[in-house]
């Protein structure tokens, strides 16, 4: 049985920005139709009360979350990044050394975020 475990967690990054421009027949100065970039993934623990001890952290201990997609011309969004969800057993309590946050997950499907998905870039449309 294995009480204690580390993992290393990395949210997704958000996708770029687009910098694109309006081009039609007779459009002359179309102008910036460049979409934003979609968010990065979090990274969650979910308690799981089919589970018992963190003996499967053993084997992997790496965890990452989605990226986002890159912005497209004509005003077209990426898409956000997946969510990663990591099952604990209840009565797991997670440290976050970044910020130093304790979550204390003891109830069957609570929630915690450990670490957020990065914000997308903008396109250039934004700036216009």
């Amino acid at each position: 049985m294995q009480d204690r475990a580390r993992i290393h967690v990395q949210a997704g990054g958000g996708g770029n920005g687009c910098l694109s421009f309006r081009r039609e027949a007779h459009v002359p100065r179309g102008g910036p139709n460049g979409g934003d970039g979609g968010r990065g993934g979090d990274v969650v623990l979910v308690c799981d009360d089919s589970l018992r001890d963190l003996e499967r952290f053993r084997r992997s201990s790496h965890f990452k979350a989605g990226r986002g997609g890159h912005g497209q011309g004509s005003l077209r969004h990426g898409r956000d990044g997946d969510t990663l969800e990591i099952s604990v057993p209840p009565g797991t309590e997670a440290r976050v050394d970044a910020d130093g946050t304790v979550h204390d997950l003891v109830r069957p499907r609570q929630r915690a975020v450990v670490a957020r998905g990065g914000p997308g870039g903008r396109g250039n449309k934004r700036f216009a």
